[in-house]
């Protein structure tokens, strides 16, 4: 007989699943991945190349195995494919200085009962304060989740061949759509929107990648920085959309349709959920990061960007997967 009663196991994982940002975090700041990876595959030699105890190198590797990031056959370590793709320091997608500063920001959490009974922020708006120092920790710590995504934008709208065309990034960042596509394109040219402080940062990354000479930054607040009319080939919106309200992203989209050349292509890439919220997973959670840190932002949906995006003046509109966000390209 098959006994289907409920157990406790599935909640108290999450309950308890701040465990998992700690562990995560803990063992990215002593570099475990990157000692795995290297060929450290036991308790005692990860704690010795990792200068930590043996004891709490146990423990990490007991945690990793436990939410997957971490393999485990006869006493021997290594890392998943999706820990040696992501959490290895030095490879260009690695997101493991992010890992380190989510525990930074799990203090936070504590407030979200009083920021769900307010309707948004009981404290200062972390992603609506003006050029807030925030985003210089942030911007090189996320760089690496947008590389899947900005190859697969890419190579969708073909840019490799696209010859000597003219990119528009708003908000760009660290500059990695930039770096990648000019890599892609050794004849186009872009032009990043963003404070000073962050150009700074992609001006400096960019030279690393050796195409600096092609990136050219405009310092100020994109919600009132002149795009300009019909001068870009290309224009680019990537996670900034979940911090603005309805009005500002179809404000802003209209203004990228001005800058745009006839047949350019506008780059959306977000966290989009379902037309009837029921997933994907990732976007639904990150909603509340957006309720604890902006007064509008959310995780909008497809029928949004749809409406919003034909409001502005785009007439084809399509959907690219790159988990956990989504592309959309609209002309």
């Amino acid at each position: 007989m098959t006994d289907n009663r409920p157990t406790p196991d599935g909640v108290l994982r999450l309950i308890n699943g701040y465990w998992a940002t700690g562990v995560v975090g803990a063992a990215a700041g002593h570099s475990l991945f990157t000692h795995l990876e290297a060929g450290a595959d036991t308790a005692a030699e990860l704690a010795e190349r990792a200068g930590i105890a043996e004891r709490g190198a146990q423990t990490l590797l007991d945690g990793l195995v436990s939410v997957g990031l971490v393999q485990v056959h006869e006493g021997r370590y290594r890392n998943s494919p999706e820990a040696s793709a992501y959490l290895v320091d030095g490879k260009p997608t690695s997101l493991s200085n992010f890992a380190k500063l989510k525990l930074k920001h799990m203090a936070g959490l504590a407030a979200l009962p009083d920021v769900v009974r307010a309707g948004g922020p009981v404290r200062d708006a972390v992603v609506e304060v003006a050029d807030n120092p925030h985003w210089e920790e942030i911007v090189t710590a996320i760089a690496a989740q947008s590389v899947p995504a900005a190859t697969l934008a890419a190579e969708v709208l073909g840019l490799a061949d696209a010859g000597a065309i003219s990119i528009l990034d708003v908000g760009g960042g660290s500059g990695v759509y930039s770096g990648i596509w000019l890599e892609a394109n050794p004849a186009a040219r872009s032009t990043q929107i963003d404070w000073e402080r962050i150009n700074t940062i992609a001006r400096r990354l960019l030279a690393e990648r050796g195409v600096a000479d092609r990136f050219t930054t405009v310092s100020g607040d994109f919600h009132t920085t002149d795009f300009g009319t019909a001068r870009y080939d290309v224009a680019l919106y990537s996670h900034i959309a979940h911090q603005e309200g309805p009005e500002d992203n179809i404000a802003v989209f209209s203004r990228l349709r001005t800058a745009l050349k006839p047949g350019g292509a506008l780059v959306v890439c977000d966290y989009l959920v379902d037309d009837d919220r029921s997933g994907p997973a990732f976007p639904l959670m990150f909603a509340a990061e957006m309720l604890l840190k902006s007064k509008q932002g959310g995780t909008w949906r497809r029928s949004d960007y749809q409406e919003w995006l034909g409001k502005a003046g785009f007439t084809e509109v399509s959907f690219h997967s790159a988990p956990p966000a989504t592309l959309v390209i609209a002309r």
